[in-house]
């Protein structure tokens, strides 16, 4: 895998607001999720990922199938899920549907392996949210054998056994990029380590550098179990505008709005302006003019000595036009900025 910095993006499909202030059909979502990814390739940036979700406030519940859409109508952007949960899918399929998509893309699918912060898929499927942790571990396990190739004999608990069986397609050039998304779970990092797979840290809240004890954890599991020390990456949202004032003005009812509905589903209070504000002045919001989101980004880069970056762009029913402005400013003014940073430092 490289060791070049790679900045990207993420959308969970956030079902959006038209002209009129109204609530957009989800297929129209998917549709401008398509002009998204393809916005994204021509400004140059390096990986665009579609995140699994089961309900009405999120359009993309088969990124895969978006991803082959979006492969089609670009030249280098790479494409992968953020995430796949994978513990209410079927492992070989996951692998499937990804090893078609990286052939339809000329090598450029990746997957994102996680448990998701969302339960919706487990009833859905009918996986029973008891056997959580054991469907994430056992589901992995299967996976990483599905990457090695070749004949396939595995055995677990939650699903039947696999007898010297071939999967299909196989990876035309190396392996599947794949990666395991950590959003505070000590047992997910010493898994990426066991498996010799690289971390994706979900940080979406909070001053960046809490998470350093899962680098060092990461890196200390290394030394104990052996491997290769890969690049890791980090997963945060942000809006970009021309100036900082009308960055937070654009991303504010957006993000009243999500906040607000899974805060209410969760149990937590209202959100605030002023928490915003201050996820933005020092946490992991990273909202503003380009100037500002670059030399945050470079900041979170350095403490954590992480080489990927990828901005989560979409935020409840934050516009369509505004997303594509700020996917622009991203590709053609942070991406360089934050480079050229780097670099130097």
């Amino acid at each position: 895998m490289s060791d070049r910095i790679e900045l990207g993006l993420d959308t969970f499909g956030d079902v959006t607001v038209d002209a009129e202030g109204g609530l957009k059909h989800q297929a129209q979502v998917l549709r401008d999720v398509i002009e998204e990814g393809v916005l994204a390739d021509q400004v140059g940036l390096d990986f665009i990922g579609l995140g699994e979700h089961h309900r009405d406030d999120f359009a993309i519940s088969a990124p895969e199938v978006a991803l082959a859409a979006i492969a089609a109508r670009t030249k280098n952007i790479r494409l992968g899920s953020a995430v796949t949960v994978l513990s209410s899918d079927e492992p070989v399929r996951v692998f499937q549907r990804f090893s078609t998509l990286d052939a339809i893309s000329g090598g450029r699918a990746e997957v994102i392996l996680g448990r998701g912060s969302f339960t919706e898929s487990f009833p859905l499927f009918g996986y029973a949210l008891n056997d959580y942790e054991k469907l994430f571990s056992e589901k992995l396990d299967l996976f990483a054998a599905l990457l090695k190739g070749g004949a396939i004999n595995w055995k677990g608990s939650v699903r039947p056994e696999i007898r010297n069986e071939t999967v299909y397609p196989p990876i035309e050039n190396g392996a599947l990029k794949t990666w395991i998304g950590v959003g505070g779970s000590p047992e997910s990092v010493v898994r990426a380590v066991q498996y010799g797979l690289p971390m994706m840290l979900a940080i979406i809240g909070g001053d960046p550098s809490r998470f350093l004890p899962f680098i060092d954890l990461y890196h200390r599991a290394i030394g104990q179990i052996g491997g290769e020390a890969l690049p890791l990456g980090v997963h945060s949202p942000g809006h970009i505008a021309e100036t900082d004032e009308q960055a937070r003005e654009e991303l504010w009812p957006g993000y009243q709005a999500i906040h607000n509905r899974i805060g209410g589903e969760r149990g937590w209070g209202p959100t605030t302006r002023q928490r915003m504000d201050m996820e933005a002045d020092m946490g992991s919001l990273y909202v503003g003019s380009p100037e500002t989101v670059a030399k945050k980004i470079v900041k979170t880069m350095t403490t954590l000595g992480v080489k990927r970056f990828d901005m989560k762009y979409s935020s409840g029913t934050l516009a369509h036009d505004k997303m594509m402005k700020s996917i622009e400013l991203y590709g053609t003014r942070v991406a360089p900025m934050v480079r050229d940073m780097l670099a130097g430092s």
